[in-house]
């Protein structure tokens, strides 16, 4: 799907900037990359485990529900185990997934929320990191029961997949903190600005097109375009652009790593990454037919009927993605976006 690959990509590429590269590349499915999961016997799991400054440390108590437990197919937990498949490699993408500050903890808020989801289960997450074509490969083969890895619930990949969905897929807007201006999903609120974005991404579509119907109108839309995002947060903060439009997380991210500072930002308002007649979402992902994906979303159901899942997301700044409900399946990205 090129216009989700390329918003994927400039958020992957926010990453590299930030992130312990050669420690995520180091790390995959061994003992200590799943250092402190076992969450389910002690009915505690932690978010935000090693997480440095990216995501706040919160102790969550989720006890196995059994009748959801009981709705997990047999093969699946005979092993009394969760097999969670990350597409993190080779450099990461906080605050979603990467590696922590003891250089062996897979962390953020995809592998949490799989954490979180194992223990209304009562079966123990097992985290395999892997490159992001080679997620897919361990689902398609089994190796891995569900994928927690920013994946798009896309019509063309409902063909091979189930899906549970969690998360909104959004685009937000990144503004100086202090900065009132509110996006408030109203392009024409842009008229005047200076707005940075990523060439060649989903975002940078949206935005031309918002600039031409504005252009339409007799006003105007000035687009910047930077080498990369630490320059284009910089260029923020020092009041040469309005606002940068990006992806969701990404700017979350931001957020949490200025906080406090004098380079404090803030979230202006999101859009959908799907655009404007379909809310984008980002699922849970199991194999097709393997009678995985109704657990996935009563587990999810249940997280957000008792107040964990929105701490899971204040965790991580995502609040803006919030969903109200898990559903399986629901409409994805039709396959004319593709």
């Amino acid at each position: 799907m090129r216009t989700v690959r390329s918003s994927r990509r400039a958020f992957a590429a926010a990453a590299v900037a930030v992130t312990l590269t050669a420690s995520l590349a180091a790390c995959g499915s061994d003992d200590e990359a799943n250092a402190g999961t076992a969450a389910a016997a002690s009915g505690t799991v932690t978010i935000g485990a090693q997480a440095k400054d990216i995501g706040k440390v919160t102790e969550l108590k989720v006890e196995k529900q059994q009748a959801i437990a009981d709705l997990v197919p047999a093969a699946i937990k005979a092993d009394g185990k969760l097999t969670i498949g990350l597409g993190a490699l080779p450099t990461g993408f906080p605050p979603l997934a990467f590696v922590g500050d003891d250089d062996k903890t897979l962390t953020g808020a995809e592998p949490d929320l799989g954490r979180l989801v194992a223990a209304v289960f009562g079966l123990t997450p097992e985290i395999n990191n892997a490159t992001w074509d080679n997620l897919f490969v361990g689902i398609d083969s089994g190796k891995t029961e569900v994928g927690f890895s920013n994946i798009t619930d896309t019509e063309q990949r409902k063909e091979k997949y189930d899906f549970a969905s969690y998360r909104q897929d959004n685009l937000g807007f990144a503004v100086k903190d202090g900065n009132a201006w509110s996006f408030g999903k109203d392009y024409k609120k842009l008229a005047g600005l200076k707005v940075a974005v990523g060439a060649g991404t989903n975002q940078e579509k949206i935005l031309v097109a918002w600039q031409e119907k504005l252009k339409a109108e007799g006003k105007t839309l000035d687009i910047k375009y930077f080498a990369d995002t630490p320059t284009t947060f910089k260029a923020l903060v020092s009041g040469q652009i309005d606002a940068y439009f990006g992806p969701n997380p990404g700017i979350a991210y931001q957020i949490s790593r200025t906080k406090g500072t004098a380079d404090a930002v803030r979230n202006a308002g999101v859009y959908s990454g799907a655009g404007e007649t379909l809310q984008g979402l980002i699922a849970a992902t199991t194999k097709k037919d393997n009678d995985l994906a109704k657990a996935l979303a009563e587990a999810i159901n249940y997280l957000i009927a008792n107040g964990q899942y929105q701490k899971w997301l204040a965790a991580y700044n995502l609040d803006t993605e919030a969903v109200q409900t898990s559903q399986v399946n629901p409409p994805g990205l039709p396959k004319s976006n593709a």
